[in-house]
């Protein structure tokens, strides 16, 4: 709130608070769509500003050339001589009619590369949010809605910049053509204006219409998406169970919605030209009906009455007004959907370096919530710097919870985790991921080789590192079978499901930190090249420090303490030998 503010209460549930500034004027704050498409504006502004010149120099040209027809016009009425002001004043015409076709193609390539420029800028500054609020807050979006997002909906906003620029210059037209009419004689302007309320009303009607429209469009639009990306990752199980009808309907359940909310935009649309359609020709016959009157009683020339039609044609110009207008709202719709990710605030990374240790990891109080359920409930755990400890427990019982607690890929809501000594959210975040690294049960090759995956970190890996670190997880056998060996290009390479999890383990193994966190990393191997990568990981391959998700007994039973998870809680850590002496412990594997 600005000095001397008060905070006094809006017209609606939706409205933003708004504030009594001195003076007594009430301003409300931006939104955050207003926000995006701000910032927007402010990154496309050295060619906005252009465009908005270019857009204003061609206003200014298509207001001059109807006096300039009508000068003309009297001057051929008047029988003067072609060679001399009729020729001068037929020049002047050509060269504003030329010059206006030169300025609408530069307008037409200003705003194409303009949009195009804004949205590569929303795209960029959404997929770095997306990855910089952590996977536990990106969750709350589905696959497909984040791709509608970055794709359609930042598409649309990124036309705001150009949209903004032009309609600014376009509404020069309309009141240069009023200024023009009051000029000819202020009567033409009065009878124009006798129907500018119903216009000014028709114009609002149309934008309020329209935003709750495309909202909903674009809402219903990004969950089917988020259906769509689902059906398609589990296209196989689809296929499988022969469900591909019923999965089919439920991706398009919501097409009757969407076609709703489309029908309901072109509605709107179509009113507003159908109005304008009705209202603007009574708008002209009026001035050029008034102008008549004129030019009979010899207060204005034939050239007048023709400036006059044109200028009264111009200040009409609805469709043009509804385009711009249908832009700016379809763009701060779109705005407002990435606004709902941009205002997720991002991780926060502390300043502090690790000291010198062996990679100790603790657990204190650790508390995480998922709705009303404690996922884990004030667990502690020491995980000995240099060991390997096998975390266990039946499904639900937070595995993968605390192992994306190790790393820092979710936080707490309660207690603290630390890494030798100092709570993971103070460390700096190259320091963070340097120290920390991972393995997961569907690695994603986000690398352009199979070398560069295996490489992919904070810090590449060199090409003898990874070589060392593919043969410690049985995969340079295969890698060399490939055409162009750790050369292939991922996208080309056809791997198995175990294949893929063998690159994910060799890329966690070129990792240079201290502790490694593996969550359920090797579920797609069979038992003799789990065995043999259990082996590379316990003789000091990677990090020193290991933390490992098992669902198998032979995992466990390879660690140096298992600690076994039970409803949120450590209920035992021991050697896995001494724990399988408890029957209870034994029906964990059973299950």
């Amino acid at each position: 709130m600005a000095p001397g503010g008060s905070a006094v209460r809006g017209h609606g549930p939706d409205r933003p608070r708004a504030t009594v500034h001195r003076g007594g004027d009430i301003r409300y704050p931006a939104t955050p769509a207003d926000r995006v498409l701000r910032d927007a504006v402010r990154h496309s502004r050295a060619r906005a500003t252009v465009l908005l010149l270019v857009t204003t120099a061609a206003s200014v040209l298509a207001l001059l050339l109807p006096a300039a027809l009508g000068r003309t016009l009297d001057l051929l009425m008047a029988g003067e001589d072609a060679a001399g002001p009729v020729t001068r004043w037929t020049a002047v015409c050509t060269a504003l009619i030329c010059g206006t076709v030169v300025l609408d193609a530069v307008r037409t390539v200003l705003t194409g590369t303009t949009d195009a420029r804004a949205t590569a800028w929303l795209r960029r500054l959404l997929a770095h949010r997306t990855l910089r609020i952590g996977p536990a807050a990106a969750a709350r979006f589905t696959q497909g809605d984040l791709v509608t997002r970055g794709t359609v909906n930042a598409g649309h906003a990124g036309t705001a910049p150009a949209a903004v620029a032009t309609a600014v210059a376009a509404l020069l037209t309309p009141l240069g053509g009023i200024a023009a009419l009051v000029l000819i004689d202020y009567r033409l302007a009065l009878a124009f204006l006798a129907g500018a309320p119903v216009l000014f009303l028709l114009l609002r009607s149309f934008v309020r219409s329209t935003a709750k429209s495309v909202g909903d469009y674009q809402r219903v639009q990004g969950a089917m998406a988020g259906r769509l990306v689902e059906a398609l990752a589990g296209a196989r199980t689809v296929a499988a169970a022969g469900t591909e009808l019923r999965e089919r309907r439920r991706v398009l359940s919501t097409l009757p919605e969407l076609s709703r909310h489309g029908y309901r935009i072109w509605h709107v649309q179509g009113r507003a030209a159908a109005q304008a359609a009705a209202l603007v020709p009574l708008l002209l016959l009026t001035v050029v009906a008034v102008g008549g009157l004129l030019l009979g009683a010899g207060e204005i020339s034939v050239g007048a009455l023709l400036a006059a039609a044109r200028y009264a044609a111009l200040a009409a110009g609805v469709g043009a007004m509804v385009g711009h207008l249908s832009s700016l709202v379809r763009g701060r719709a779109a705005a407002a959907r990435l606004a709902d990710v941009l205002q997720v605030p991002p991780v926060r990374h502390g300043e502090r370096t690790l000291p010198a240790g062996p990679g100790r990891l603790e657990f204190r109080g650790v508390t995480v919530r998922r709705g009303d359920r404690e996922v884990l409930r004030a667990l502690d755990l020491t995980v000995p710097g240099g060991s390997t400890v096998a975390v266990v427990g039946r499904s639900g019982s937070g595995k993968s919870v605390l192992a994306a607690l190790a790393g820092r890929l979710e936080d707490p809501e309660e207690g603290q985790v630390l890494l030798d000594g100092v709570p993971l959210p103070d460390l700096d975040r190259e320091t963070l991921r340097r120290e920390i690294g991972y393995a997961f049960e569907r690695p994603a090759l986000l690398g352009s080789t199979i070398g560069g995956t295996i490489g992919f970190g904070p810090r590449p890996a060199g090409p003898e590192r990874i070589t060392a670190a593919a043969r410690a997880a049985c995969a340079d056998g295969f890698i060399r079978t490939l055409p162009d060996g750790y050369r292939t290009r991922c996208a080309e390479a056809p791997l198995s499901g175990g294949e893929v999890q063998r690159l994910g383990l060799a890329r966690a193994f070129a990792h240079p930190g201290r502790l490694l966190v593996l969550d359920d990393a090797t579920s797609s191997l069979d038992t003799v090249t789990e065995l043999r990568i259990g082996r590379a990981l316990l003789s000091g391959t990677g990090a020193r420090t290991r933390l490992l998700v098992a669902h198998r007994a032979g995992t466990a039973a390879r660690a140096d303490l298992v600690a076994w998870l039970d409803e949120g809680r450590i209920r035992a850590l021991g050697r896995h030998d001494d724990l399988w002496e408890r029957a209870d412990y034994r029906a964990v594997w059973r299950t």
